[in-house]
């Protein structure tokens, strides 16, 4: 079909109809498909059930220098954890922490810590003025709620294709000291499934900000993420880039296993520089005696090292990769002529990027959901959830069956297409 800019009203309208027809039987079948999360599927859980088998009561839980994984102490975690995590971030073991089961949680924890107790003897954020962050958009809706929760004032910076807009960063924090931190995904971002430059790696590493508190938050959660073994993206490690550039202070690095193992029993790491870890740790003695160091021991003992967490994540791309191939072919087999969007197709992470006509997002996202498919809310990918051209949709592939998300993308693709008709007839009359 032509595009449907180049269509007539009429016959606009006849595809409207056809349109409207399929998808009342959509919503006649009653199906209830949620794509709202990039959450694993059954399958990719099952990969690590042997895990649960790796202590018993018999086993040994004493690491090798001697410290018993049942008691308290390791306050950064056990030095076996400590070095796997380390190899998966590529830092030293010295530079980790080892936390409990989320990096949600320690990013939310140092944010409060910065909030209320300042950082490396900074004034409080609580008692300045106003404090800012910069947020690359679109973005990791779970990020700006974190900012949004302590009243910190959120400023969209673009993404493009190597990174945010690095021009805008740089000015930004050069010429304000109230802007205290960005958000950053910097591998198979959130929700595009972009992967930041070595360019954009080494502007961020030589920042010159106004603010000596400023921190780059570094979440890189989708480090060994690969869809594809000949195919895959790599950046720059920006801990030893800072150091190069002088800046070894400016990066608080995040990690975790949470969609390598378990969800909700994985483990969370930072690494970061010598001078911010004492800064961690002198809080952290007064937060915790210890994160769970009997599941940091399960992990190590079940990938035993790097190579048997990159093993893992094949298989884990083997289940997925089908799937975000599902996505593709039918954004591509229902659109790719209609000029109605614009679609990412990245080599990792979780997410794929779907780009709507101007102020047609909610629509596609609203008639979805009436039709029996979750997606995440339209403007969830922007602070405040305001997505200024009402465009943005992020596409969360791995949760449902093949069978289930081949249903529904048939029913976004025809949500697309009748919202795109309804924009360009609307527009026709304007």
């Amino acid at each position: 079909m032509k595009p449907y800019i180049e269509l007539t009203d009429d016959e606009l309208k006849a595809e409207l109809h056809k349109l409207e027809t399929q998808y009342k039987k959509f919503q006649a079948e009653g199906m209830h498909l949620d794509m709202s999360r990039g959450k694993p599927c059954q399958e990719q859980l099952d990969l690590s059930m042997a895990m649960m088998d790796v202590l018993t009561p018999s086993s040994d839980l004493t690491c090798d220098d001697g410290t018993d994984c049942r008691n308290y102490g390791q306050l950064t975690g056990i030095e076996e954890a400590r070095e796997l995590l380390g190899d998966m971030m590529e830092n030293n073991p010295k530079d980790i922490i080892i936390y409990g089961n989320s990096s949600l949680n320690v990013m939310f924890d140092t944010i409060s810590r910065a909030w209320t107790h300042g950082i490396m003897g900074n004034t409080p954020w609580c008692k300045l003025p106003e404090v800012k962050f910069l947020c690359p958009v679109p973005g990791y809706d779970r990020h700006f709620s974190i900012t949004e929760y302590f009243g910190i004032k959120m400023i969209p910076v673009p993404m493009t294709q190597t990174g945010p807009d690095m021009d805008i960063v740089e000015k930004a924090v050069a010429e304000d000291s109230s802007i205290k931190g960005i958000w950053c995904v910097p591998k198979y971002s959130n929700p595009q499934g972009i992967s930041y430059s070595d360019e954009t790696v080494r502007r961020f590493a030589r920042l010159k900000p106004a603010a000596p508190d400023f921190r780059i938050f570094w979440d890189n959660a989708y480090g060994v993420h690969h869809l594809y073994d000949d195919h895959q993206d790599y950046i720059i490690e920006i801990l030893a880039e800072c150091k190069r550039a002088g800046n070894p202070d400016l990066v608080y690095k995040f990690a975790s296993t949470s969609k390598i193992t378990f969800p909700g029993s994985g483990i969370a790491a930072l690494a970061t520089s010598p001078n911010n870890m004492v800064d961690f740790v002198s809080h952290l003695r007064v937060q915790t005696i210890g994160h769970d160091k009997v599941n940091q021991l399960r992990h190590v003992r079940f990938f035993k090292n790097i190579h048997g967490i990159v093993e893992h994540m094949r298989k884990h791309a083997e289940i997925i990769r089908p799937k975000f191939e599902i996505v593709e072919d039918a954004l591509e087999k229902d659109l790719g002529e209609l000029q109605v969007g614009t679609w990412t197709k990245p080599l990792g992470g979780y997410f794929i990027m779907f780009d709507s006509l101007p102020g047609c997002a909610k629509e596609i996202v609203a008639h979805a959901k009436k039709a029996g498919v979750i997606m995440t809310p339209a403007g969830s990918t922007w602070p405040y959830k305001n997505d200024v051209n009402d465009s943005n949709i992020r596409i969360a592939p791995t949760y449902p069956s093949a069978g289930e998300l081949k249903k529904a993308m048939d029913v976004f693709t025809v949500c697309v297409r009748i919202a795109s008709i309804h924009k360009i007839l609307a527009d026709r009359k304007a």
